[in-house]
């Protein structure tokens, strides 16, 4: 009779190695960016001017890599991306930019240096939820990645144009993954591109579970200590930056004009 023997396993994946150079790494963001723009129009995360993904630069911190007001997400390419300080000044490119989502974006970036990149778009079910002045549900494994690590900004002013209203929308966030605006959508944030953009994709994804659900009838919520210790086993930034790489290798295969 054969013998079952069990054999250790690997099952951690392997982390990126720090870039040599602020040039390579530089790369490595806008590539990462301009690929999560492809991601975002595949997911249906386009609405005419709106919506905005920025990453910060890895040389000069007070300046980020933001996408052109006039081109879709749809055929962002890596050469289409602008680098912007916080002062509003565009010192790469020659396309205009989101007014809101400079002010947003560039407030963000000044209150936390942790933070590398920050989504904001007007996602279908982003904005249906955001119009219910709620905090998310642990309603699910994957919705506890968001459990005690979002906030409701509230309440809606209207368009963020005026620099103090970015600097509220960033000291709400404080030290959490992402934030709900109020009757306008989800912005999610991350010390890497990868994780921001993946936790953007993952809270659509779980408020549109929680708008299904609710709509088919009473919810039962995960209980606090079980969601709180589920989302130290899901909502880590490092999960969020793995989570990404199944979508990166997708989206490069399919469209490798971005790194154009």
């Amino acid at each position: 009779m054969n013998e079952f023997v069990e054999r250790p396993r690997k099952f951690a994946l392997v982390e990126r190695q720090p870039a040599a150079t602020f040039a390579e790494e530089r790369l490595h963001r806008k590539q990462r960016l301009a690929a999560t723009f492809r991601l975002f129009a595949r997911y249906g995360f386009d609405q005419g001017l709106a919506g905005h993904v920025t990453v910060r630069d890895p040389e000069f911190p007070d300046r980020f890599w933001i996408n052109p007001l006039s081109t879709h997400f749809s055929q962002i390419k890596v050469s289409d991306l602008q680098l912007v300080d916080h002062d509003g000044n565009i010192l790469i490119g020659d396309k205009p930019i989101n007014q809101a989502g400079f002010v947003i974006h560039s407030a963000i970036h000044a209150a936390h240096p942790q933070v590398i990149a920050a989504a904001h778009t007007h996602s279908t079910y982003g904005k249906a939820f955001s119009a219910l002045g709620r905090l998310l549900d642990p309603l699910t494994q994957d919705s506890c990645a968001f459990y005690d690590d979002h906030v409701l900004f509230d309440p809606f002013t209207g368009v963020v144009l005026n620099a103090d209203e970015g600097k509220k929308i960033a000291a709400a966030l404080g030290s959490r993954k992402a934030a709900i605006l109020q009757n306008h959508g989800l912005l999610t944030v991350g010390p890497t591109i990868e994780a921001a953009a993946w936790w953007y994709i993952a809270m659509d994804n779980a408020a549109r579970t929680q708008l299904l659900a609710e709509a088919a009838g009473p919810t039962k919520p995960i209980p606090h200590d079980i969601a709180k210790h589920t989302a130290g086993q899901v909502g880590t930034h490092k999960g969020g930056y793995f989570s990404f790489q199944p979508l990166w290798d997708w989206i490069t295969a399919q469209e490798p004009d971005l790194f154009n």
